[in-house]
């Protein structure tokens, strides 16, 4: 029996429970309108994706021969191949650019080597995260950015205001939306051993967070090392003409299975990243976030995004509340369940939650009410009117895998 069918008999009804949970979530994202379809729609269907709809997309949640218990670990184990083509892929260009940038981000853009990336925040004026990013600084002349499927709208929205105020007093900036290109991940062990043989190059010098253009197979793309699922793989940015072809190349290779959305949420929560939308959004500043390690140290002492006025003061400082990671006894708990303290006094609510396949436990993210945050400390959690014992602990709740480097 080979490994993925022995990973899709094991993870049976653990698999249909994790599934369920993860058709709901999804199913539930909607929006007003036709949904709109990747360029590899006909692959996921033919391939027995059982599509949902997120963000206005028409996006597989699983497929029929790999549930999201098993693909969950088969990535852990080898390597999944995800469609993220939904997700908005821009490019900065103009001598401004950085200048533009910096004033809506919190990175140390300035300080970014060509061919190097870094995760950073969009701000509002209150200080609260407008969406989470990665940002590459792609050659010397633009950026690529890569920001939420579900936040593409509002951050359009957000880039274009600033971005006319900044042209009118003469800044030389352009954003233009990628809408030629698609993107897919390959995450798991083996997705540098698979990339390794397609190319018949070793990429022992291509460390985590870092870009470059390449051909697979006779097929350009741009291609970064990392991901969404604390495993190491890469994300590969591929014209829309090409995307099958370079998906059934990855594919062919043994290790090599599809995975949709329910696995990655569920690996991206074992690895402790956010979902925006749940664990992040427009009221939650990056230190009540637990994400103040995105703020560069010169952005710090000068400021100048927005909402600095009121990130900066927070930081080292006590904070109202705080994004922490729990193990929970009993029933998984999910979004929206209320964290007590255990005398009973409401101190925050759940944001992410999952049974955790790697730890065998129940996994959530939350925010609490500072003083409670603490890695050890003792809460409950209400989850179908019942108490249930929890702990804060602290995360990522599984090891990163990322490559750092030989």
């Amino acid at each position: 029996m080979t490994l993925a069918a022995t990973l899709a008999t094991r993870c049976g009804l653990a698999g249909r429970l994790l599934a369920r949970q993860h058709w709901r979530s999804f199913a539930s994202a909607s929006s007003a309108g036709p949904l709109q379809r990747t360029a590899l729609y006909d692959l996921h269907v033919k391939n027995g994706g059982k599509m949902v709809e997120f963000a206005g997309w028409d996006m597989p949640v699983q497929y029929s021969g790999l549930g999201v218990l098993a693909s969950h670990m088969w990535t852990r184990q080898k390597a999944s191949l995800f469609d993220v083509s939904h997700m908005l892929q821009t490019r900065w260009t103009g001598k401004d650019r950085t200048k533009f940038l910096e004033s809506l981000v919190v990175a140390d853009i300035k300080a970014l080597p060509v061919g190097h990336s870094t995760l950073s925040l969009f701000t509002n004026e209150n200080g609260g995260i407008i969406d989470d990013t990665v940002i590459n600084k792609q050659d010397e002349n633009g950026f690529y950015v890569v920001s939420n499927a579900g936040c593409a709208e509002k951050d359009l929205a957000h880039i274009r205001s600033h971005l006319q105020a900044f042209q009118n007093k003469g800044g030389d900036v352009d954003v233009k939306i990628l809408d030629d290109v698609s993107l897919v991940a390959l995450q798991g062990p083996s997705a540098v051993k698979v990339v390794e043989q397609l190319t018949g190059k070793t990429y022992a010098d291509f460390g985590f967070m870092t870009g470059r253009h390449m051909s697979i197979k006779g097929i350009d793309v741009y291609i970064s090392r990392c991901g969404y699922t604390g495993e190491d793989g890469f994300e590969i940015s591929v014209p829309h003409k090409d995307v099958v072809a370079l998906s059934e190349l990855f594919l062919s290779h043994p290790d090599v299975e599809l995975a949709g959305l329910g696995a990655r949420d569920s690996l991206r929560l074992e690895a402790g990243l956010c979902l925006y939308g749940h664990d992040l959004d427009d009221s939650v500043t990056p230190v009540e976030g637990a994400l103040t390690w995105t703020i560069g140290k010169r952005r710090r002492e000068e400021g100048g995004f927005l909402g600095a006025e009121k990130i900066i003061p927070q930081i080292g400082k006590a904070v109202p509340r705080r994004r922490i990671g729990l193990i929970v006894e009993g029933a998984p708990a999910r979004e929206g369940a209320e964290i007590l303290s255990t005398d009973g006094q409401t101190i925050g609510k759940v944001t992410s939650g999952c049974p955790s396949p790697v730890l065998k436990q129940n996994i959530a993210m939350g925010l609490i009410k500072n003083g409670f945050h603490k890695q050890g400390t003792e809460v409950q959690v209400k989850v179908r009117n019942r108490l249930q014992k929890a702990k804060i602990t602290k995360m990522p709740f599984v090891p990163q895998n990322y490559y750092r480097g030989p």
